[in-house]
């Protein structure tokens, strides 16, 4: 995140936002910028891609399931613009902790234990880190103790659209993308890698919103995409991941999705027709 601030700093708020007697190191105004620059950032990934994939991905059809609620886009794009500024609090405190450099970030390639090689090892190994992560966080979110409290918010959207990917309580939206935050802490990982891994994981998580159930039948049971989460949202207890399938499976979580097997939305709705 220090990349993003450092040009923040250098094209914008030195020179037309802070005095220039205010160093560009001081804690408050780092703080300050981060607060901002996250909020800013997670705006535009929410609206930006939410609202590419509703108009040119999800299939509108959708809306015509006797699940999907009365002004249901409406209430989700207003639930996560009121979540996203308290989420942005606990995790502005890491980001200013990587700007600081306590992180295992690094600028330059030469800088990577491996070199390429260990650029792309980093980018798997952040997949799986985070996929087993929000597997066990995800999962302990629907215990009884903090389901109905934190997580419950999110399952009110039964046939869900790309805009009830960040629509969550901010405890929970947090808790979910903690393992991002946590990796390079413990991991080496490049600076514009993390940059481009974070916005990836924003896309996927609107992604598996979408309501395109469409994947390789080689991968179907493999990736965890929008058929495997949308059986998620229906039956509470299934396919808790968030990329792959891995962990459910080993969890015993794991549910063949029910638009792959004939017994979707989909399926549902052109029954309702035929009728």
């Amino acid at each position: 995140m220090d990349l993003v601030l450092e040009a923040a700093d250098q094209h914008l708020l030195t020179p037309y936002v802070y005095p220039s007697s205010w160093p560009e190191d001081e804690p408050c105004r780092q703080l300050l910028s981060l607060f901002v620059i996250t909020n800013l950032g997670a705006l535009t990934l929410y609206l930006l891609f939410g609202t590419l994939s509703y108009y040119f991905v999800f299939d509108h059809e959708l809306q015509k399931h006797p699940q999907f609620l009365e002004n249901q886009v409406r209430r989700e794009i207003t639930y996560a613009l009121r979540s996203l500024p308290w989420i942005s609090v606990p995790t502005v405190a890491l980001f200013f902790a990587e700007v600081r450099g306590y992180s295992k970030l690094y600028d330059n390639i030469e800088d990577s234990p491996y070199g390429w090689p260990g650029v792309f090892l980093s980018m798997l190994s952040f997949l799986f880190f985070t996929d087993m992560g929000i597997y066990w966080i995800h999962r302990g979110l629907h215990h009884k103790l903090f389901y109905k409290r934190f997580h419950k918010p999110h399952h009110l959207w039964k046939i869900a659209t790309p805009f009830a990917s960040h629509a969550f309580h901010p405890v929970d939206g947090f808790m979910q993308s903690l393992p991002y935050h946590i990796y390079p802490f413990l991991f080496p990982l490049h600076k514009v890698t993390y940059l481009g891994l974070y916005i990836f994981v924003n896309v996927w998580t609107i992604s598996i919103h979408d309501g395109d159930y469409r994947v390789p039948r080689l991968l179907r049971h493999i990736i965890n995409g929008s058929a495997h989460h949308t059986d998620h949202h229906l039956y509470f207890d299934y396919n808790y991941g968030q990329y792959f399938t891995l962990w459910d499976k080993i969890g015993g979580s794991y549910k063949s999705p029910t638009a792959f097997e004939g017994k979707g939305p989909h399926d549902y709705l052109r029954k309702l027709r035929e009728k």
